[in-house]
């Protein structure tokens, strides 16, 4: 059984900085390529950023720059580094593992 849980999440100033974690339970995280995604009120889900079994890095041409995505295997943990953050960064962020498992998600707010 695999288990997300992110965590890391809250409230920031515009320009502030957080760094979201995501502990995967089980033996398969060394495998499993690790997204994140979030999700603003009344908007659709949005794909933020993907690190795979290897530690290559994808991101959206929208998050270029500002986010960074991590993981350590020793601990099975990803991480996504969000940096100058602005107001519509305010979501829910989910991380997830593979193609079929998906944290709880994780509130972020950015205050203007």
């Amino acid at each position: 059984q695999v288990q997300l849980v992110e965590s890391g999440g809250g409230l920031v100033q515009a320009g502030g900085s957080l760094r979201l974690s995501c502990v995967v339970s089980g033996s398969l995280f060394n495998i499993l390529d690790i997204g994140w995604h979030r999700q603003a009120p009344g908007k659709a889900r949005e794909w933020v950023a993907t690190i795979t079994s290897a530690g290559n890095t994808r991101y959206p041409d929208s998050g270029k720059g500002r986010f960074t995505v991590s993981r350590d295997n020793a601990k099975n943990t990803a991480y996504l580094q969000m940096n100058s953050l602005k107001p519509e960064d305010t979501a829910v962020y989910f991380c997830t593992a593979g193609r079929s498992y998906w944290g709880q998600g994780i509130q972020v707010t950015v205050s203007s």
